[in-house]
């Protein structure tokens, strides 16, 4: 069999080509545009992966791989993600996230399953005294382009299903974090920013919430789903870790013996999300399944990669 995973050389889709590795046997085709947020060297070398050069958005690309391979599976990974750049520029959000999740969609009608990876930001924001959390039946909100974009494709998937057939599994995530995430985001922007001795600036302060998962946990949460042969169905993959962003730069700092003065405010982001918390009890009562990797732990090894690849 094959499987076509989307976005293979991005932050998350390049992890899961790693966890995956020494799980499965399936050729792995990495389709990917190699856009400033992926790199080449993150996907594994080795013969069970294949990689091919695409842009999701360009239907003809996406049809011709689809009928070259003809993958029993997908795992849609790739994405536009970053809500600043949503925010001066939302066309690429719309191109990639809506009009690509539906070329794949179009391609994908006799697939056994097409799993769509989402963000917890499509159901907006979370009070900061609020003793709810994001669950799956949480009604969609979304505040800014990005995750506008991503509700989007999230309803796209359930509408081909409903309308094709096409057997579907979405999942979505809190934040992750963990090696070959892109310096934009705010823990690599910390690391990198305290290297250089230089402040990071925080959105009205950084007193944000923040639900923080290892991208380890998340995908050995999306292995067990595939592994318990999970269909139409939507789970929520939390980390059980609400940390304000301004502690977790801190936490960042203190870890590479730097000074909180390399913390500065800057002006609060159009849309900005107050807090985001999910409740992944149906994931955990359905296979057991629960973050594993300590938010201390993680943070130190993080820290420790960008390390030995910056300096």
């Amino acid at each position: 069999m094959t499987y076509i995973v989307t976005g293979g050389a991005g932050f998350i889709g390049s992890n899961f080509l790693h966890y995956i590795k020494s799980k499965w046997e399936e050729e792995i085709v990495v389709l990917d545009n190699l856009s400033y947020a992926a790199d080449l060297e993150f996907i594994p070398k080795d013969k069970q992966f294949t990689f091919e050069w695409c842009d999701i958005s360009n239907e003809d690309q996406v049809n011709y791989l689809f009928k070259k391979y003809k993958p029993t599976k997908v795992f849609h990974f790739a994405a536009e993600s970053h809500v600043d750049r949503s925010i001066n520029n939302y066309r690429p959000f719309l191109e990639s996230n809506i009009i690509g999740t539906i070329n794949l969609l179009n391609a994908s009608r006799d697939v056994q399953k097409f799993h769509h990876i989402s963000t917890d930001e499509v159901y907006g924001s979370l009070e900061y005294d609020s003793a709810n959390l994001f669950t799956e039946d949480t009604p969609y909100d979304p505040r800014n382009p990005y995750s506008a974009t991503k509700a989007g494709s999230d309803h796209c998937v359930t509408a081909w299903h409903n309308t094709y057939g096409i057997p579907y599994l979405i999942t979505n995530c809190s934040n992750n974090y963990g090696p070959h995430q892109h310096i934009e985001k705010l823990i690599p922007l910390v690391i990198t920013n305290a290297l250089k001795d230089e402040v990071t600036y925080m959105h009205g302060g950084g007193h944000q919430i923040r639900d923080w998962l290892h991208v380890h946990d998340h995908c050995r949460a999306l292995v067990m789903l595939d592994d318990a042969e999970i269909v139409d169905e939507k789970y929520n993959i939390g980390g059980s870790c609400e940390v304000r962003n301004i502690d977790v730069t801190k936490l960042i700092l203190a870890h590479m013996n730097k000074p909180n003065d390399l913390i500065g405010i800057s002006h609060d982001r159009p849309g900005i999300d107050k807090r985001y918390g999910m409740d992944h009890s149906k994931i955990t009562e359905d296979l057991g399944w629960k973050p594993e990797v300590t938010f201390d732990y993680g943070l130190r090894s993080t820290i420790a990669w960008y390390l030995d690849r910056l300096t």
